[in-house]
Parts: C-alpha cells; sequence; structure tokens
C-alpha cells in the first residue's frame, strides 16, 4: 500500500475550518488535505458535508497537493492484486468531460489484449456521465471478477481483465452516492486512474482538462510508473475529451524514459480522416454496447478510427510499438501501430478476445 507523502503527517482537519478556507478561495495545505481526505474516505463525513466540501474544492479549482492527498488517502485503503503480468497496461479516462462519447478506453482495451498486450484496466459504473466502461461491460456480458486467482486467470486466459471500483476501493462508497447526486466532475474524477489495484506501472490516461495533464502524470511517476501519456483531446469550443480525438489537436504529457515531455498528435498525423467529436456521440450503455459489439465485429467509422488512434499510442506506451525518434514523432511508426490495430478489428481478433471473457466469466461457478 503506497502510504501518505509529505513532510508533514496528516493532521485531524476540523471540517468548519476547512470549509472556511476553501470558500475563501484558499488552497488546502498537504498535511490538511491529507487529513479531511482521510476522514471522507473512513466514512467520517456526512453526505451534506461531503456535498458541500466537493462543490467548494470544485468551485476553488483543486491543486495538485490536494490530488496527491487524495490519491494517498484512497491507496492507503487499495486492495491490490498482486502477481499480474509486470508489463501490463491501463487505458482509462478520467471522465467528466460531458461531452457523452462512446466507450473509446474499453474497445482500445480489446484491440490492445488481441495484439498480446497485457491490460488491467480499472473502470466504474456512470457517475457524471450515461455510460460508464462498467456498465458497457455488464451489457456485453462481461463479468468483472473480484476474486484474485479469478483476476490472474483471466489475465493469463483472455489477456485482459475488467477491475470494478467498488472490489478493490471499498473506502469510495462513501463517496459514490454523493457523487451521483451532484452531477459534475469532482477531484474524484482524477484520482481514479491514479489508483490501479493491479499495480501497473504503463498507463494511457485521458484527462478533461489539459492543466492537469502533468500533475498526474507526475503523481504516478512518483508512485514508481515508468511509462504515462496523459491526453487530452481539443474538440472545439474550448471543450477537451478524455482520450485522443479526431477532431482537433491532441495535447500529450508522456512520462517516457525517466523524462517529462510535451507532444501534439493529430488525426492527420496517423493517417485517419478528421471527424468532429459528435460523430461519437453515445448514448446508453445498451446503445453504446451495441455500437462496442459492432466495432469488434469490423464495422467502419469515426467510433473505429478514434479507437484506432488511441490503440497506436497505446501500443507505445506498452512497450510493443514506439512512436518517439529522439525529439520527434514518428509518423511511420504510428501509422504501423495503427496498421497493427485495424489488423485484429479485422480478423475477429478482438472480438475473439470478447468472446474468451465472456467464456471465462461462465465457466466459473456462482
Amino acid at each position: 500500500m503506497t502510504q501518505s507523502s509529505g513532510p508533514s503527517a496528516p493532521v485531524v482537519a476540523d471540517f468548519r475550518s476547512v470549509m472556511k478556507d476553501l470558500l475563501l478561495g484558499h488552497d488546502l495545505p498537504l498535511p490538511v488535505a491529507e487529513g479531511i481526505f482521510a476522514q471522507v474516505m473512513d466514512g467520517q463525513v456526512s453526505d451534506i458535508r461531503l456535498a458541500a466540501f466537493l462543490t467548494a474544492l470544485h468551485m476553488k479549482g483543486e491543486t495538485a497537493g490536494e490530488l496527491r492527498a487524495a490519491v494517498s488517502a484512497i491507496r492507503a485503503r487499495m486492495i491490490g492484486v498482486k502477481d499480474l503480468p509486470d508489463g501490463a497496461i491501463d487505458v482509462c479516462g478520467t471522465g467528466g468531460d460531458g461531452l457523452g462519447t462512446f466507450n473509446v478506453s474499453t474497445a482500445v482495451a480489446f484491440v490492445l489484449a488481441a495484439l498480446e498486450v497485457p491490460v488491467i484496466k480499472h473502470g466504474n459504473r456512470a457517475l457524471s456521465s450515461r455510460s460508464g466502461a462498467t456498465d458497457v461491460l455488464l451489457e456485453l456480458g462481461v463479468g468483472l471478477p473480484d476474486g484474485h486467482d479469478d483476476i490472474r486467470a483471466q489475465v493469463h486466459a483472455c489477456r485482459v481483465a475488467f477491475l470494478a471500483a467498488p472490489n478493490h476501493h471499498p473506502a469510495l462508497r462513501h463517496v459514490g452516492q454523493v457523487r451521483r447526486e451532484l452531477g459534475f466532475r469532482t477531484i474524484f474524477n482524477l484520482v481514479g486512474p491514479l489508483c490501479n489495484p493491479g499495480h501497473v506501472r504503463r498507463q494511457l490516461v485521458g484527462v478533461f482538462d489539459p492543466r492537469w495533464q502533468r500533475p498526474m502524470v507526475e503523481t504516478l511517476r512518483d508512485e514508481g510508473s515508468h511509462c504515462v501519456w496523459s491526453v487530452s483531446g481539443a474538440c472545439g469550443d474550448r471543450r477537451w475529451v478524455d482520450e485522443l480525438t479526431l477532431a482537433g489537436e491532441n495535447r500529450i504529457c508522456a512520462l517516457d524514459g525517466g523524462v517529462i515531455r510535451d507532444w501534439v498528435v493529430t488525426a492527420g498525423d496517423a493517417g485517419l480522416p478528421p471527424a468532429p467529436i459528435e460523430a461519437i456521440a453515445g448514448g446508453t450503455p445498451r446503445h453504446n454496447a451495441r455500437a462496442l459489439n459492432d466495432l469488434l465485429c469490423g464495422a467502419h467509422g469515426a467510433y473505429r478510427d478514434t479507437v484506432l488512434l488511441n490503440a497506436a499510442v497505446a501500443l507505445h506506451v506498452a512497450g510493443r510499438g514506439n512512436i518517439i525518434q529522439g525529439d520527434r514523432l514518428d509518423i511511420v511508426a504510428l501509422r504501423t501501430n495503427v496498421a497493427l490495430a485495424a489488423s485484429v478489428l479485422d480478423n475477429g481478433a478482438a472480438h475473439a478476445v470478447l468472446q474468451a471473457v465472456r467464456e471465462c466469466r461462465a465457466d466459473r461457478p456462482e
């Protein structure tokens, strides 16, 4: 378990004092933030107070220190899974962008697994959106194992396991209802991707706001990650989506080889046509599940191209297809990765992974 960091131990935070500081626009010192998040994770803060706290924090604007405090509190209470593949990758987004797109990172997980990349994907039901990864997976008949032996067996057999946040972060039960009632993104959108129970060291993380890319990468670096690419896609009208998009430039903050650098990637770099974000507008879990199944069966369109772009970058993060040469993006290598991803959609291998995961669930006794 990861313990709290910083020069001082968490303090017992007085809630009224914390709220007063937040309403005055003051950032919380690290020990105070660690103290209040510890109380939240231990269920010592009422729903009314928690809603006020999250709203005030959101209105003030969360800081990198407050993010680290939340991550520390959650990781300290996390039920982790050991003995998973060292080279496993997580692909996920923060959510909170309000755009309601199809489930891109979930589709990417099937593509990567079909390319022999082990994936430990950490997800949840929809809290600030219409259709979360867990909602869609359940519609597809994919089980989310909670037993650690079952998780290890599924990764071995299918090269992918989907970890449901409630099974590994019981402390988050204290915030779930409030998050659903609030309906807007909170600091917990940010912490989810930073607390993978499989202790992955490689991650492609989509972020709803580029200003959070570097703090998230630095947090994961400090937690021991080897390669992290944090991405935000520009969609026009000052909107950002928490994945690589066809709609505009994609800002990337990347931890690679111990160095953090910034990149920009576009659909054109990958040899893919541009498309507005509305081209991948999603809906209910059933609607999104149907679209994902069609995609894995070879359907073409903007959804497929968005998945190909994200999968191409994820292959680099997984160490399976380097797209960086010195201080530049290797366009030829990026397009090679796109072609690899396309091949498993076209030959049925990605859909076979979906079927294998379904059968893996069916083979286990209830």
